[in-house]
């Protein structure tokens, strides 16, 4: 992992599949959306909610997209992100995305009021992204 940094997102629409925590359900999560969603050219978000204990897979919408049936409509919210890039085979990389998430959250002022991210930029790259004040 490289050092992280501090980044400004923007809000980000997207369509999801929502799901408790836990990898289980995190797994069927991925499926269901892979399955509803072509996987080329398109963007994938991963955003977990500790305070509700609830994770999201997420697909950003583009210009003209309708809504999938079978997947809510929201919004990843903005603001100052502590980035670390992953980099790795799947599934080895994915095994990495916890223990980074706890690094970064040490001495870290983070923003309970945000999601936690994972931006899925190619196969075998992952920006987490750790909303901080």
């Amino acid at each position: 992992m490289a050092e992280p940094d501090v980044v400004e997102r923007e809000e980000i629409a997207v369509q999801l599949v929502r799901v408790p925590d836990g990898i289980e359900h995190i797994r069927r999560a991925w499926d269901e959306l892979e399955a509803r969603v072509p996987l080329r050219g398109r963007r994938f978000l991963g955003a977990f909610d500790p305070g509700a204990g609830e994770y999201l897979a997420c697909v950003q919408v583009r210009e003209g997209d309708g809504l999938v049936p079978g997947l809510e409509s929201g919004t990843l919210p903005g603001g100052r992100y502590l980035r670390a890039r992953l980099r790795g085979e799947p599934p080895a990389v994915y095994d990495l995305i916890g223990p980074t998430f706890d690094d970064l959250t040490r001495g870290a002022r983070v923003d309970s009021a945000r999601a936690w991210l994972e931006h899925y930029r190619r196969r075998d790259e992952i920006d987490l992204l750790l909303p901080v004040l």
